[in-house]
């Protein structure tokens, strides 16, 4: 008796086992920023435009390491609680009729302050080489995310999380959907998407790169106002959708690139 009631504890304890990794594994799995994907393409497009100099000494900090290899490590310390202070610099929230400029500033900081506080620290010669090695990791992924719009989404709603929608027939949300949903399902790997929206000339390049992160953040957020204005909770969305928007995920991702090597071309000139 004594030891079937240990086998049957054994597997008890095996199944909550079991369902405590499964609930974790979905909840880690829903904290996506541009997805890994994006965030390799923006990398990939910067690396390319990198200046020899900034090349030089970015393969240096990262010892040896290319951008898209490092991109998505913002998100990846998330999962340690000693980095839970970094969590508000990955979005902006505010009004769709306001300027960034304009609204009173998150105390804890955000995407904007983020990428503001990464460059001043890696301008800053005086801050020890493991600092600049963290702070680039998260610079290049900042602005990968300020070029999601969704990450330029409104309070009310988390950026979208909360608009509850259907993707082929599978529950998801307006924040995922624009993270990862419509980049998984093309298909690509990150090199392959890079190539693809990454054939700009000179002169289109320059044009792209102008500007700052304040006129960034409010270009992804105009896009945002958009995205919001198209759904409404429940729709059912699939390949018309993916269709009607594929270009301005190809055109976030490239400026996120573009601008990634703008950002660190200026840093380290």
């Amino acid at each position: 008796m004594n030891y079937l009631f240990l086998i049957f504890n054994i597997y008890v304890m095996k199944r909550i086992l079991f369902l405590i990794f499964l609930s974790t594994s979905m909840a880690y799995s829903n904290v996506d920023f541009w997805g890994k994907t994006g965030h390799r393409v923006v990398g990939e497009v910067a690396q390319k435009y990198l200046t020899g100099k900034a090349k030089r000494q970015i393969t240096k900090l990262l010892k040896g390491a290319s951008l898209a290899e490092v991109a998505n490590y913002a998100d990846a310390i998330k999962s340690d609680r000693a980095y839970d202070r970094f969590m508000p610099w990955h979005y902006v929230n505010f009004g769709p009729d306001q300027e960034y400029r304009n609204v009173e500033p998150n105390p804890e900081g955000d995407v904007v302050m983020g990428i503001l506080r990464c460059k001043a620290i890696l301008e800053d010669e005086g801050r020890s080489e493991e600092d600049h090695v963290f702070y680039l990791k998260m610079l290049i992924h900042l602005v990968g995310d300020l070029h999601q719009p969704m990450h330029a989404g409104r309070a009310e709603n988390r950026g979208g999380n909360d608009i509850q929608i259907q993707w082929f027939g599978r529950g998801s949300n307006l924040h995922r959907l624009w993270d990862t949903n419509m980049i998984n399902d093309y298909g690509m790997s990150y090199t392959e998407l890079s190539k693809k929206v990454d054939k700009l000339s000179r002169k289109e390049r320059k044009i792209l790169a102008q500007g700052d992160v304040y006129s960034w953040v409010e270009e992804s957020q105009d896009i945002a106002n958009k995205i919001y204005a198209s759904v409404q909770v429940g729709d059912k969305l699939g390949y018309s959708y993916s269709y009607g928007n594929w270009q301005i995920v190809e055109e976030q991702l490239l400026k996120g690139g573009v601008r990634l090597a703008a950002v660190l071309n200026a840093i380290f000139s």
